[in-house]
């Protein structure tokens, strides 16, 4: 016999919410330093966009696991 499903953990909706948190937070950093990199050339500003465009992928992982295990290290 297959036993019952474990209950399902507060961690993923907690997670879910903190990735949309950053993702908001991040977008209102970058979004506030609009106009000082507008004043830049176009060929400087399209790594600082690329860059910021990746970074903040960084914190995903450890946030990821921890939703997952409840560890923040593996």
């Amino acid at each position: 016999m297959i036993g019952a499903p474990p209950p399902p953990s507060w961690r993923k909706p907690a997670g879910m919410f903190a990735i949309l948190a950053l993702i908001a937070l991040w977008a209102f950093v970058i979004g506030s330093l609009s106009e000082p990199l507008a004043r830049l050339p176009g060929w400087a500003q399209i790594p600082i966009y690329v860059v910021s465009g990746i970074v903040w992928i960084m914190p995903l992982k450890p946030l990821l696991q921890w939703m997952e295990t409840g560890r923040w290290k593996a």
